[in-house]
């Protein structure tokens, strides 16, 4: 079945006093003794920067090993969760590399016939095209334990387009370049708490190539990820690709450029650059590769005749702080003279 982009049910927005559940779909760290503290901030950031109201799943607290063994108890959670009608969002406690292991387990009418908001990043990419497949928008965005429990206080770039994405009826509107940026990497030990991590001015995008003003729907996630996915009934068809806005990010584990060259040209030859309108490429991680990134986008889309394409490069989305929230399907437009993203 082809998925109409158009189509997209749009789950209903988050109000405050709203029930969200905290979901373990692929690394089971939240539920391990060392790192319940920051669980727990994370979960008291919801309450006191979004009002909303935190609960488990009958998993999200088994720890690591115990969500490995069983990916069936990861997706029974998931479903749990659409089912519940007293919860109204849903929330990654964070990626990982194998929530592909609950494919088997899943039963898409149940998310269908239960549409909510479900928010997450990384191998999360996973369960956001679960949704897409059972025909509705989820949001590729912040995670538990990364984002809301981030050190001393959430970012208020991170709180900003997140409200926008999770409370506002309005179109999210002009997208900004966040004006600092980190990567830096703190052990989550009780001990550094207090400690804020360092950021650095962040020079803004980059209109990688591309003059004109393009419109797409939103369509992609972790670069890494995304392309497991290949051959998987989640990858999306060929036609589905067409009149998107294709986002792309690079996990912390900072894949080397002939990897990124390879997955390009992968999709290249599957004839998405043919279809899609534009491409949001995310700042790397540490800005790890950031030029050579940029090199090899451009020499891939060339190979294709697609020197043309418009190329929006370092949005800050993905394995980057502070970050947006991009909702699967919305519309969104790229200017190339002005260097501006606008979501619809």
């Amino acid at each position: 079945m082809v998925i109409s982009m158009k189509d997209l049910i749009i789950p209903k927005k988050l109000k405050k006093g709203d029930k969200v559940a905290l979901i373990s779909l692929s690394s089971g760290i939240a539920g391990d003794a060392d790192v319940l503290w920051r669980y727990e901030q994370g979960k008291a950031r919801l309450k006191e920067v979004f009002g909303l109201e935190a609960v488990e799943m009958e998993h999200t607290l088994s720890g690591t090993e115990y969500i490995c063994n069983h990916p069936e108890e990861r997706a029974k959670d998931l479903l749990n969760a659409f089912r519940d009608p007293s919860i109204k969002g849903i929330i990654s406690c964070i990626g990982g590399i194998e929530s592909i292991r609950m494919l088997p387990y899943l039963d898409l009418s149940v998310i269908r016939e239960n549409p909510k908001v479900f928010l997450g990043y990384s191998d999360t990419t996973t369960s956001h095209l679960i949704c897409y497949k059972a025909g509705i928008s989820s949001i590729y965005g912040p995670c538990l334990l990364v984002d809301f429990a981030e050190n001393v206080k959430m970012h208020p770039y991170t709180a900003e387009y997140l409200k926008r994405a999770l409370f506002d009826e309005e179109p999210m509107g002009e997208i900004k370049p966040a004006p600092e940026w980190t990567s830096e990497y703190l052990p989550w030990e009780l001990g550094n708490k207090y400690q804020e991590r360092k950021y650095s001015p962040n020079k803004g995008y980059e209109v990688l190539q591309g003059t004109k003003n393009v419109r797409g729907r939103l369509l992609g996630g972790c670069l890494e990820v995304f392309d497991m996915l290949r051959g998987t009934e989640l990858f999306p068809s060929i036609e589905e690709f067409e009149d998107t806005i294709l986002f792309f990010e690079t996990s912390e584990e900072m894949p080397p450029v002939w990897y990124v060259e390879c997955a390009l040209r992968m999709y290249g030859m599957m004839g998405i650059f043919e279809r899609t309108n534009g491409i949001l490429w995310a700042k790397p991680y540490g800005e790890k590769y950031y030029e050579e990134y940029k090199e090899v986008i451009k020499r891939v889309l060339k190979e294709f005749g697609k020197e043309s394409l418009p190329v929006l490069y370092n949005v800050n989305f993905g394995h980057t702080e502070p970050k947006i929230a991009i909702p699967y399907g919305t519309e969104a437009v790229i200017n190339c003279k002005e260097g501006t993203l606008t979501f619809l």
